[in-house]
């Protein structure tokens, strides 16, 4: 299952997302990964959580981030929920109508490896592709 939590750029989001991650500690049993740009919610988020700094690795564009993303989910057979803070710069989204494919292939990866991802995504509510409005779970 993929969720989102979206909104224009500075409107909050990450604070939702980083609520929802710690929040979900007390009742996750696998492991849970955080993934952001940089490291500066490390100390925001309670320490059952990975938190990986994509910034630190050499990827530019969203086929190579995919590929990241394969990787963290096929080395960790216990991974349950994956968040992904500002999605569109993490994953080298630039255009956001190619945004319900990508969502499609989240959803094909989540329904495959039963990995929930809990997406921070700037896209304003009208934006959402009609197919993933449900999946909507915080609107800024």
């Amino acid at each position: 299952m993929i969720q989102l939590i979206v909104g224009a750029k500075g409107k909050g989001k990450t604070k939702h997302l980083l609520e929802k991650v710690n929040n979900a500690v007390k009742t996750v049993d696998g492991n849970i990964v955080y993934l952001d740009k940089n490291s500066k919610h490390m100390y925001e988020l309670k320490n059952k959580i990975r938190l990986i700094n994509t910034s630190e690795f050499p990827f530019s564009t969203s086929e190579e981030f995919f590929g990241f993303l394969c990787g963290i989910v096929s080395q960790d057979h216990d991974l349950q929920e994956v968040y992904l803070d500002s999605f569109m710069d993490i994953a080298f989204i630039k255009d956001k109508g190619l945004i319900e494919g990508i969502f499609d292939k989240l959803d094909r990866i989540s329904t495959q490896f039963d990995v929930d991802f809990v997406i921070s995504v700037s896209l304003e509510g009208d934006e959402v592709p009609e197919k993933y409005s449900s999946n909507v779970i915080v609107s800024l």
